[in-house]
């Protein structure tokens, strides 16, 4: 029979090695304020843009990695509107884009503000604003009950599932998360990174809601980790990093819910995930600088709205190739206005004509 963590006796005094996890600590608190330095010394609109699209990739890639595929532009447009930016002709997102992103928002720009079972229980309604996880109805802004029965991690075709984990009964529940938020808002001496690490495993352990609960721990991470910074911009994805290694991510976690109390090696994950989650910044800090060249050497063209922003959906990286037919769709417009305006751009030297393929002609920016 399998143990679980919080089945020891010792649940949940975690331990763990902090001479052996000095070293990379140390590592990443270097890079993590050379990270937030270099972002700051960015002009304002740059640190504006850094900021939406890094939120954009954690919503993204937060419910990527429980399977579920949120529109890109929606997100954007909802995270835009609620920092005061301006979405362009971004569409209006819908319930369930504009819930995922208040969840988030609140985590992060009210990092400061005591987390208790009532902003949980909002956070979850944002999530399930119908009350139904795909076609299933499900318990929303409530701590999940035994009606369902055991609340397990399961893999595998019926009749031959795999119980990769399985969480503290619905009985348990009140004392488990009462526990968990008087730690996690009294707990200062422990250093803020591990204790995001720590406030992820501890909360996706008691897994307390029927759903959702893997995007609430990474939201309570990311929370967590704009505490140890002091600030409200987002400028990483721990979200996007898990997301490339989602197996590991599993196995780490699953392992240690069946392991001791003693978490080093997850801490240890999490800080490498954490570290390379910096390094993946500095794609979104080229394309930030990259954007802002563009429109400094493009600043005498003569443009519409319908251009401008067809050229920043280009510069955010536009899904598959720009055509004419593309183009009217989403600026909805005639197909013959979208070719005068790509048109325009070629002639101004902005644009230029694909080599021959298929049967659409495409367009991409002039390189610079």
């Amino acid at each position: 029979m399998t143990i679980y963590i919080h089945q020891l006796p010792e649940w949940p005094r975690f331990s763990w090695d902090a001479n052996a996890l000095a070293k990379q600590l140390a590592t990443v608190r270097l890079r993590q304020g050379q990270l937030i330095g270099r972002m700051q010394a960015l002009g304002f609109p740059q640190q504006e843009e850094a900021a939406l699209t890094t939120l954009t990739e954690e919503v993204l890639k937060s419910s990527e990695i429980e399977g579920e595929k949120l529109d890109k532009d929606m997100v954007r447009s909802s995270l835009a509107r609620r920092l005061g930016m301006d979405a362009g002709a971004l569409p209006s997102a819908d319930r369930n884009v504009e819930g995922v992103v208040e969840m988030m928002l609140d985590a992060t720009q009210k990092f400061e503000t005591e987390l208790t079972a009532e902003r949980l229980f909002g956070w979850h309604a944002s999530l399930f604003p119908t009350g139904r996880s795909n076609m299933k109805k499900i318990a929303v802004g409530a701590w999940r009950d035994a009606s369902a029965g055991p609340m397990q991690v399961v893999s595998g075709d019926y009749g031959r599932e795999h119980v990769h984990y399985e969480a503290p009964p619905a009985a348990k529940l009140s004392a488990e998360m009462a526990g968990f938020l008087d730690w996690y808002n009294t707990e200062e001496k422990t250093d803020p990174i591990i204790k995001a690490a720590i406030a992820h495993l501890w909360f996706v352990t008691i897994h307390p809601f029927e759903d959702g609960n893997g995007r609430i721990a990474r939201t309570i991470a990311d929370m967590s980790l704009a505490r140890s910074e002091g600030i409200p911009q987002r400028f990483y994805s721990m979200s996007a990093q898990i997301r490339a290694e989602r197996k590991t991510y599993y196995d780490m976690l699953e392992s240690t819910q069946k392991g001791s109390l003693d978490i080093t090696p997850w801490l240890a994950w999490f800080l490498g995930c954490l570290d390379r989650a910096f390094t993946g910044a500095e794609t979104i800090l080229a394309a930030v600088l990259e954007k802002a060249d563009f429109w400094k050497r493009h600043a005498t063209i003569q443009i519409n709205n319908r251009q401008r922003n067809m050229l920043n959906r280009l510069l955010d990286g536009l899904d598959g190739k720009l055509t004419s037919s593309k183009w009217a769709k989403i600026e909805k417009c005639s197909p013959d206005t979208a070719l005068r305006d790509i048109q325009g751009l070629v002639d101004q030297g902005v644009l230029v004509k694909d080599p021959a393929g298929g049967r659409s002609t495409s367009y991409s920016l002039v390189s610079s």
